[in-house]
């Protein structure tokens, strides 16, 4: 046979041998991402599942397998890697579809939403014990966190990512904050005796501690609304306990929750309104909505006056005669419900 004709047979087979290759190559690529894309049998159920920061690709692929989320953790790694994916993994917790495709997977923990978990901060608590309470809850990330400003935290339900730096929840909280005040200030009332966001919180957050009612925050706004206005003194428990103690409730020898002393009230601290006039330097607590809503809007009233009425409520008073006589029936109400208390011991 001529040297030519065996060249040509020799280019042929070539060709022939490398079309093969190709085919089967091609062949082996399409099966692979079949795989990677069919929704495979079974009853579909959802489950949570975790990737922790810094995992690899193999430790994601791996978990999944393990938690019978995908068939094959090799095939997932490798359709990954070919599609130059593997970089594209978010850390967090996700809601994942058993029975679903490698690539609806794929795509739920690159470009899903995490799972959130409500956390609800309550009003009133101080930025120390909002920290404490942050602290103590297994959702979040406690290092490098630091106890913000007294006063710069709005309390209300997040929803967080397990896992989340408690810092980034402080500065959300911030950030709520600033965004509310920025959104009511232009609709508060006209005259209003102070003159910066910052007395506004400082305001709101003694409205905050003096009740738990919602239908009593503007009336007790418009109680310290009045004093300020005719230069008389707040004279609020909350701000003595603040000075004495952080905002921490107050104990006796016992370990019994115990009401002021008179010496605690003669005492003068930068917190005390018996004893200082106008507001004090700072908050004594973080306020919530309401009540900040409250100091700005305050209830047009003629009360300057309000004590405890024995139903979690307050009586309110025009005039300190009428105060007094309040004052008396709460007595004797505190006083039946102490003999009650000694009874039951």
């Amino acid at each position: 046979m001529p040297k030519k004709n065996k060249l040509l047979l020799i280019i042929i087979a070539l060709i022939a041998f490398f079309t093969i290759i190709c085919a089967v190559l091609t062949g082996i690529y399409a099966y692979i991402n079949y795989e990677y894309e069919i929704n495979p049998k079974g009853t579909e159920s959802e489950v949570s599942f975790k990737v922790d920061m810094g995992s690899s690709l193999s430790e994601i692929s791996q978990n999944l397998e393990k938690e019978d989320i995908i068939r094959s953790s090799k095939l997932f790694t490798l359709v990954t890697k070919l599609r130059g994916n593997e970089a594209k993994f978010k850390a967090g917790e996700f809601l994942l579809t058993k029975s679903s495709s490698m690539a609806t997977i794929f795509n739920q923990l690159s470009k899903g939403k995490e799972v959130l978990y409500p956390f609800t901060i309550a009003e009133g608590l101080t930025s120390k014990q909002i920290v404490k309470v942050i602290g103590k809850n297994k959702l979040f990330d406690v290092s490098s966190m630091t106890i913000p400003e007294e006063g710069t935290l709005l309390p209300e339900t997040f929803m967080v990512p397990k896992g989340m730096k408690a810092s980034l929840l402080l500065e959300k909280m911030q950030i709520a904050q600033i965004e509310l005040i920025d959104s009511l200030w232009s609709t508060r009332q006209k005259n209003l005796p102070f003159k910066s966001i910052d007395e506004a919180i400082i305001l709101a957050s003694i409205v905050e501690k003096e009740t738990a009612h919602n239908s009593e925050r503007d009336i007790i706004a418009g109680v310290f609304i009045n004093r300020l206005r005719m230069n008389m003194r707040l004279q609020t428990d909350p701000t003595i306990i603040y000075g004495i103690s952080g905002g921490e409730p107050l104990y006796n020898s016992k370990g019994e929750r115990r009401t002021l002393y008179r010496s605690e009230i003669n005492k003068k601290t930068p917190w005390n309104t018996y004893q200082i006039d106008g507001l004090p330097p700072t908050p004594i607590c973080n306020p919530g909505e309401a009540s900040i809503r409250a100091v700005l809007n305050p209830a047009k009233t003629n009360f300057l006056f309000f004590v405890a009425d024995g139903t979690g409520g307050h009586a309110f008073a025009k005039t300190n005669k009428e105060h007094i006589i309040n004052v008396n029936k709460w007595r004797k109400i505190e006083r039946t419900i102490q003999r009650s208390q000694r009874k039951k011991e």
